[in-house]
């Protein structure tokens, strides 16, 4: 049995196969980098056409390698938040708006929840920019009074590609619509989004398994029997794809953005704990919910500096970025993309303080993520109130692989928490496939955590991890 995994990103869509235990085969790997408009108004949108062309380059790719034969599942980890309107003839009517998009407002006149904590602990979400609440009304005010329907950019993905395309109960959830304890659309949040539940994608059923369309079974024959998951939210299969499947582990991930969250088991129709009024919680799967803080900031903070700033690279970066962590001045706010829920601050918020004519580019590159290490854990120490211990923490995702003065400086600042690094750079699609085969809890057990000051994944003995 092989595993064809999708990964759904903001920056990039990849393809890779994976063994019957979530392992990758070597070679077997496809990648699109895909444009994301920005803008300084807030703009954060991705061409739906021409994201789902370089998924399908990547499945041609892997197809013309030889690496689809005797694929009989694929899972999906896919941005959450993401929504697309679409016209009645399921044509995008505009691009996709993703996670990074900070220019949807509430209607004039609109007052939000009639309970707003209560609304925050039943749905794990706020009435705010990110969420279908603000983001649906906003958009059908720019249809030009067109029919319109709405669906994120796995479904709609898969919607192109399969016989049928429900929404699963964790991209649900992202949407900020899901009741996560009856794991139903939530009436009041629907009616804030001026939809009806009939209006929505039905809700994929515990272990649905979708198939290709026969066009596209012809194209890829070797898919034609597979049976396709329902998408996991990336920060969900991230966790997963992590080992952090209980309190006892936390994840903090940084690739484009950033976030830290905990995983717990949470059985559908079971009562949630209590939610902090400043994390969100989402559903991974029916059993499953992630608990969490996101920022906008984080990979995105080294790309912009080595665009913008004449930075060394390589090991000579990382050694002035030693040298200039010893009696760093310079602080730095981080939101140059605005807000992750709750907050409201719009984007270019970005500032820099503690500057002299002596300060460098690799000073500026240092207090950056000097600042997101402390932002992370102002907010794990949110996530560990309800707990009676301190947790682990495992840093996973591309920017942490690629800087092991970040993978030290998060160290440093989480203490004396162990800190661990997840060597495994595709994460997502790991998780992602652990969740479809229902093997979640599997997880605490996989390869590729070792410790921090580590160049190369450790060795390992049956996917169990290193002591």
């Amino acid at each position: 049995m092989a595993i064809l995994a999708l990964d759904l990103g903001t920056s990039s869509v990849r393809g890779l196969v994976l063994d019957a235990d979530a392992g990758p085969r070597a070679g077997a790997l496809a990648r699109r980098r895909v444009h994301s408009a920005t803008g300084d108004d807030g703009t954060g949108t991705l061409d739906a056409a021409g994201y789902l062309a370089c998924l399908m380059e990547c499945l041609d790719e892997l197809a013309g390698g030889g690496h689809l034969r005797d694929i009989e599942l694929v899972a999906t980890s896919a941005q959450w938040h993401s929504v697309l309107p679409l016209g009645g003839d399921g044509e995008p009517l505009g691009p996709v708006l993703t996670w990074l998009d900070t220019r949807p407002q509430p209607p004039v006149g609109a007052s939000g929840p009639a309970d707003p904590d209560e609304f925050h602990q039943r749905t794990g979400a706020w009435w705010h920019r990110c969420f279908w609440t603000v983001r649906l009304p906003w958009l059908r005010e720019r249809a030009g009074g067109r029919p319109v329907r709405f669906v994120g950019l796995a479904e709609y993905v898969f919607g192109a590609l399969l016989d049928e395309a429900p929404m699963s109960v964790s991209m649900a959830s992202g949407a900020g619509l899901l009741d996560l304890s009856r794991v139903d659309w939530d009436a009041e949040a629907c009616e804030l989004a001026g939809v009806r539940p009939a209006d929505l994608p039905a809700l994929a059923p515990p272990r649905w398994r979708g198939r290709l369309r026969r066009e596209h079974a012809r194209r890829w024959p070797q898919l034609a029997d597979a049976g396709w998951a329902a998408p996991v939210g990336d920060g969900a299969a991230s966790n997963v794809g992590s080992g952090c499947v209980d309190p006892s582990r936390a994840a903090v991930t940084v690739g484009t953005s950033a976030a830290v969250r905990l995983l717990r088991a949470a059985a559908a129709g079971a009562a949630l704990p209590p939610l902090p009024d400043r994390l969100w919680r989402y559903r991974v799967d029916h059993e499953h919910v992630v608990t969490g803080a996101a920022y906008s900031s984080g990979g995105n903070l080294f790309a912009w500096a080595n665009r913008e700033l004449r930075l060394p690279a390589g090991a000579e970066l990382e050694a002035a970025l030693a040298r200039a962590a010893e009696g760093l001045r310079v602080r730095a706010n981080v939101r140059f993309g605005g807000d992750r829920p709750p907050g409201l601050a719009p984007a270019g918020c970005g500032e820099l303080h503690g500057l002299s004519f002596g300060t460098t580019a690799v000073d500026l590159l240092a207090g950056l993520m000097t600042s997101l290490c402390r932002q992370v854990a102002d907010d794990l120490a949110v996530l560990e109130s309800g707990l009676d211990h301190p947790t682990e923490v495992v840093l996973g995702g591309g920017a942490i692989a690629a800087s092991a003065w970040w993978r030290t400086a998060f160290a440093d600042i989480l203490a004396p928490r162990l800190v661990r690094h997840q060597h495994n750079p595709e994460v997502g699609a790991t998780g992602a496939a652990l969740v479809a085969l229902g093997r979640v809890s599997d997880a605490a057990q996989v390869g590729g955590i070792g410790r921090t000051d580590e160049a190369d994944a450790p060795k390992t003995v049956g996917g169990a991890r290193p002591r």
